[in-house]
């Protein structure tokens, strides 16, 4: 895969989030502070983007609270689209649904 669309699509996230989706079965966070039913979709990120992402959402958080959820598009029953996000158009993924547990294939450490 590319880049642009690699293998597995990344969501950084509060510890305490997803601890909670865990026993819910399903995570069901948009983004820092608002969730999927406020904003319609899971905002994502490729490997590339996330330490732009993080800064921006999370750069007042301390990195211990934080994990990476790795997910395996291949496992999800919602779709994912790639959207151009303005100012400058870049596409992030988008999960327009909720995220079984079992389609998060790791958790990592935010560093």
């Amino acid at each position: 895969m590319t880049e642009a669309h690699p293998e597995h699509v990344l969501h950084i996230t509060e510890r305490a989030l997803w601890t909670a989706a865990r026993e819910q079965g399903a995570y069901e966070w948009s983004t820092r502070g608002r969730t999927l039913a406020e904003e319609g979709f899971v905002h994502c990120s490729t490997r590339a983007q996330l330490p732009k992402v993080a800064a921006f959402l999370y750069a007042a958080h301390d990195p211990g609270e934080l994990v990476v959820l790795v997910v395996d598009p291949a496992r999800l029953d919602v779709p994912l689209r790639y959207e151009a996000v303005p100012p400058d158009g870049e596409e992030f993924p988008h999960v327009y649904g909720p995220i079984p547990v079992d389609a998060v294939v790791d958790v990592e450490p935010w560093k």
